[in-house]
């Protein structure tokens, strides 16, 4: 036995390092003991591996800061100007034609208009300019086990996932998991992927055998057309269409069924909501309603507008990417 002694078959040093590291871990961030046994049990990851990140991760404030102060948050008047500049618009311009034959590929491929590949890019890190330099360890043990007490929705449970997805993720794609960088959300890469969504929707476009959303444009490409693709993206279909309260009878009501089409526009239309004449009466649709400096203005949305907020859920960003788009395709028409 070495000299140790035995309590039940187990050695004191053994008794004593198991206290020690769960002492250690739960001093580290809170909750981080029952954290380990769920990576370790659920996810087969090896302990001592996921401790030695953990022990890594701080906490930082400013990411707190950052979740609690959302651009999201802003009224629409203010969040339109952040992502609908010339040097955003042409910036997708000239990622698009440096980029046309992959961007033309990928859109085949995946059934995905390309001026919407573009724009989320370009809504998302300025085409690759801004990737977030707050290590991912940190936004998601930040996320994870200290989320703001202010916020409505307890997300920390989604967050102390996500770490457990970026574990899996750097065993997969071999990635330095204490040296990435990303949002203060954890999103990484170009396209801006949480883990998970590295995991379930990230694509190898160019065969190097790894799905690279840093360094690779076809992957990075690819990768966003796949999402939207996955999450039922038509091509040529319509996004949104501006609407306009008609009449003394509008159903303003109608605002509270959300943004997910349930309704058609020619019910919409019955409730006051007109629109372009254009539009195929039976299409499914939504009401949006932005805020404007002067007065609330409406938009009809359409399902490939409800695909965008699954990359993002908030109205404010599929609208940004659905302008954006736009403004690009008419860039690369002239």
């Amino acid at each position: 036995m070495h000299g140790l002694i035995k309590i039940a078959g187990t050695s004191l040093l053994t008794v004593s390092v198991c206290v020690a590291a769960s002492v250690f871990a739960e001093e580290t961030h809170p909750g981080a003991s029952a954290f380990l046994d769920k990576a370790e049990r659920e996810h087969g990851l090896d302990r001592a591996m996921v401790e030695d990140v953990l022990s890594e991760a701080r906490f930082q404030q400013t990411i707190v800061d950052a979740m609690t102060r959302p651009a999201e948050s802003k009224p629409w008047h203010e969040y339109r100007p952040i992502f609908l500049t010339r040097k955003r618009i042409d910036g997708g311009v000239e990622f698009w034609r440096e980029n046309r034959s992959l961007i033309e590929r990928a859109s085949r491929e995946f059934g995905v208009d390309p001026e919407v590949i573009v724009a989320i890019i370009g809504v998302e890190t300025f085409y690759g300019r801004i990737t977030g330099n707050y290590r991912v360890i940190d936004a998601l043990t930040t996320l994870g086990f200290y989320y703001p007490s202010e916020l409505k929705r307890d997300r920390s449970d989604f967050f102390a996932g996500e770490f457990l997805e970026f574990m899996l993720l750097s065993q997969e794609e071999n990635l330095p998991a204490t040296e990435v960088t990303g949002s203060y959300a954890g999103a990484m890469g170009m396209g801006q992927f949480i883990p998970s969504s590295y995991r379930a929707y990230a694509v190898d476009f160019d065969g190097s055998g790894h799905r690279d959303l840093w360094q690779s444009t076809p992957d990075v490409v690819a990768s966003v057309a796949n999402y939207l693709s996955r999450h039922g993206w038509k091509a040529g279909e319509p996004v949104a269409a501006r609407a306009f309260p008609v009449g003394e009878g509008v159903e303003t009501s109608i605002l509270r069924d959300g943004y997910k089409p349930t309704r058609t526009v020619a019910e919409m239309a019955s409730a006051g909501f007109q629109a372009s004449p254009e539009l195929d009466p039976q299409r499914r649709a939504a009401v949006v309603e932005l805020e404007e400096k002067e007065r609330n203005i409406y938009w009809l949305v359409f399902d490939n507008f409800y695909v965008i907020t699954r990359y993002n859920r908030s109205t404010l960003y599929a609208m940004a990417v659905f302008e954006l788009a736009k403004e690009i395709a008419a860039g690369m028409a002239e």
